[in-house]
């Protein structure tokens, strides 16, 4: 897996911190703004954090690149639908040999990774099969070559599995990312977009440490929602998300 913040707002705490300010404050933007030192607002953010009070936070936004995550993940990433994605389509990118990704417990026993390894490459054969069988049906109709594979790849494509690697392209705004954190940093998160979100995370908080003091999930700041499912490790987590 592979992310990297390609953009983002510049000073996104001191944007933040105007913006509220703004809301509690009879002067005007500029004189905001001029009175902002760093130091005051990132001491005024803090306190907006503490509050709970989200709504400014909503003019700063995040712009992640990620590669090698499956279609199995960003079926769930594209839940999140305050967001903008670009994915590699599938339609128009023939692929004469997909990668794919290998979830931990398949790679740990030899007998189901034999049979994940063989399904895969039974995917890639028979979509390589189907794409050249349709190409051909295609151009003996008189449609030219380059328009009768993007026709027969749109079909092929179907037989891929959603071990299927893909890259996407997505951007949020800091309240999407909370949110985002609190649902697919918890613990009964799949495995692979927890890996996800705990990564863009770590990077957010680089550039947006006050803003992103109190992000993790749910649990980190109040009672575990997850009731009966509970995983019952709420203390290991605040920990190890504090000192995150």
């Amino acid at each position: 897996m592979k992310v990297k913040i390609v953009e983002h707002t510049p000073n996104p705490e001191k944007v933040v911190a105007a913006a509220a300010k703004l809301c509690y404050s009879a002067a005007g933007i500029d004189q905001i703004q001029e009175n902002l030192e760093n130091e005051k607002a990132l001491k005024f953010l803090n306190m907006l954090m503490s509050y709970g009070h989200e709504s400014p936070i909503e003019h700063v936004t995040f712009t992640f690149a990620i590669e090698g995550v499956s279609r199995s993940l960003t079926h769930q990433l594209v839940r999140h639908r305050l967001a903008s994605y670009s994915q590699q389509s599938q339609r128009y990118v023939r692929l004469d040999q997909f990668e794919y990704i290998t979830p931990p417990e398949i790679e740990k026993d030899d007998e189901a990774r034999k049979i994940f390894i063989d399904a895969m490459k039974n995917s890639q054969k028979a979509y390589s099969s189907l794409t050249e069988i349709l190409k051909e049906r295609y151009i003996d109709t008189g449609m030219d070559a380059s328009s009768a594979e993007k026709r027969a790849i749109e079909d092929a494509r179907y037989v891929f599995p959603n071990a299927c690697e893909t890259k996407i392209i997505a951007t949020m705004n800091a309240r999407t990312l909370m949110n985002f954190f609190r649902h697919r940093c918890c613990n009964r998160a799949q495995w692979e977009i927890k890996e996800l979100a705990d990564e863009m995370l770590k990077q957010v908080k680089v550039i947006a440490p006050v803003l992103f003091k109190y992000s993790g999930p749910s649990c980190l700041n109040s009672n575990c929602p997850e009731g009966r499912m509970s995983c019952g490790q709420i203390d290991k987590i605040r920990k190890e998300y504090t000192i995150k």
